[in-house]
Parts: structure tokens; C-alpha cells; sequence
């Protein structure tokens, strides 16, 4: 049986390429060791493997490009592994993803609300810091969108800012989940992690919102997942982002080796 694990392009891991890609060389040894594999995984760029797409039973992929996204799907329909799934990750674009969470009722924010508006790209996961902006005020946001669309960015997202605390969390399938406040260890990607401010560790149902995000993630049909919420001073919880396959930089260890149970286990 033949293991390929393929990295995702640079584009898609704005200030976190290093990260993208020791989770999944971690991963991948965890993998090894767990399986008594005699060589290690190989690791490719998803733009090489587009080139030339090499032939495996089990893929470990972080790709986020549509025409790798679609060759693996290819490879799903004649029978190998692929996690996360490709149909899955393209579920995990903004617009899909926000469709997806109000149809199903999961907490997020609001569309209207008295303390601001975020503004996210809705054909992609962010690329860049000008790929989420917020917003003070309608008439900000409404110059914010004009700005989106003279970068030719027409599919958006809007949602109202909820203050609170910020919270990272990160899962494997169902067994892994853990979170982090950013604002207690100051990692962050672009700054926007401030604008909620110093975290008041407001009381919450940790174990509801595990449930929540996993329930997400079922729904939207990815096992290595991450992203963000707001827990207001009331404990309620509103998940504010989604995404496939993160760094998960707090956590690697522990995750590389859930990651590597899951395929193990999903292989059978």
C-alpha cells in the first residue's frame, strides 16, 4: 500500500507556511511509525503533483487548489483514501460554509449587530490580511466591499463582530479537540485576534461546542479541522470561522498522532 502526503501552495498558508507544513511532515511520521512502515511518506507540493500526479492508496492532503481538489476526487472514485476529502474542503469555502451553518442552525454570529461588521472573502479561505477586514460601521463596510470588488473579489461574506472572548480550537475526527485563547500566548496570523482584546475566560459549555464542531465538521465532511469562536459574557458560543487541516502550532504533537490514528483507522 502506497502513502503520499501533499502539501498545500504557499498562497493558501499566508504567515504559516512552515507551520502547514510541519504538521503535516509530523503526521506523516507519526503515520509511519504507527503502521511499522519501512520508508518514510514522501511529501509533494500540490502544484508538482498536478504535474504529475503520482499514484497512491492513501493520500494525506492539505491541497486547497480546485484543479487538485479535482483530481482528487478522481482518485476518491477509484477507491483510494484522501484526508481530508476533496468535496469536503471545497465545502469549507466561505460562502458554502456560511450557507451550510444557518441552514443547519449552528451558533454564529448574526448578520446585523451595534458593535461593527466583519467583512471575509467568500470564494476562498483568507489569502491575505485583505481578505478579512472589519468594518466600524455600514458605511465602512460598504467602502470595504467596494475595495473587495476592485480586487476582483465579488463573492463575500458579512457577519456582525460579537464581543467576547476569542478562542482557537483544532480536531481530529471525533476523538481530538482542544482550545486556546490567542490573546494568552499572542500567536497570531494578522493581528485580528486583538480586536476582541484581552480574553475574560468567560464561563462556557466546552463540551457543547466540542459537539457543535464536530457536528460541523461531519456536516461538512472533513476529519483534521480547525477554527475560531466568540464566547460572550453570557457563555454562549458563536463559531466565527471553519477551515480544513490547520497547523495546529499550539498542539502539534498531539494532533500529528490523532491525525495518524484517524488514517489508520479509515483505512481498514
Amino acid at each position: 500500500m502506497r502513502y503520499l502526503a501533499i502539501r498545500r501552495d504557499d498562497r493558501f498558508s499566508p504567515n504559516a507556511v512552515e507551520n502547514d507544513r510541519a504538521i503535516l511532515r509530523w503526521a506523516s511520521e507519526r503515520l509511519r511509525e504507527l503502521l511499522g512502515l519501512a520508508d518514510d511518506i514522501e511529501m509533494v507540493d500540490e502544484r508538482q503533483w498536478v504535474e504529475r500526479p503520482m499514484e497512491a492508496d492513501v493520500y494525506l492532503s492539505m491541497a486547497r487548489e480546485e484543479t487538485t481538489l479535482g483530481l482528487l476526487r478522481d482518485k476518491e472514485s477509484g477507491g483510494s483514501l484522501v484526508v481530508n476529502g476533496a468535496q469536503g474542503v471545497l465545502r469549507c469555502r466561505r460562502a458554502e460554509l456560511d450557507q451550510l451553518m444557518r441552514l443547519h442552525h449552528v451558533p454564529m454570529p448574526p448578520l446585523v449587530g451595534s458593535h461593527g461588521y466583519w467583512l471575509k472573502r467568500g470564494d476562498a479561505a483568507a489569502q491575505s490580511k485583505a481578505d478579512v477586514v472589519f468594518c466600524e460601521d455600514l458605511a465602512a463596510l460598504n467602502a470595504a466591499k467596494e475595495a473587495f470588488r476592485k480586487r476582483g473579489v465579488t463573492d463575500m461574506v458579512v457577519s456582525a463582530h460579537v464581543p467576547g472572548d476569542l478562542v482557537k480550537f483544532y480536531g481530529v475526527g471525533t476523538a481530538f479537540f482542544q482550545f486556546f485563547y490567542p490573546s494568552d500566548d499572542g500567536i497570531s496570523k494578522f493581528g485580528d485576534e486583538k480586536r476582541n482584546g484581552v480574553a475574560h475566560h468567560y464561563a462556557f459549555e466546552a463540551e457543547r461546542l466540542h459537539q457543535e464542531v464536530v457536528r460541523l465538521s461531519q456536516l461538512v465532511g472533513v476529519e483534521v479541522f480547525g477554527g475560531d469562536a466568540i464566547i460572550d459574557e453570557h457563555g454562549r458560543f458563536y463559531i466565527i470561522d471553519f477551515n480544513d487541516w490547520p497547523s495546529f502550532s499550539r498542539c502539534r504533537e498531539e494532533a500529528a498522532m490523532a491525525i495518524a490514528q484517524c488514517v489508520a483507522k479509515a483505512r481498514r
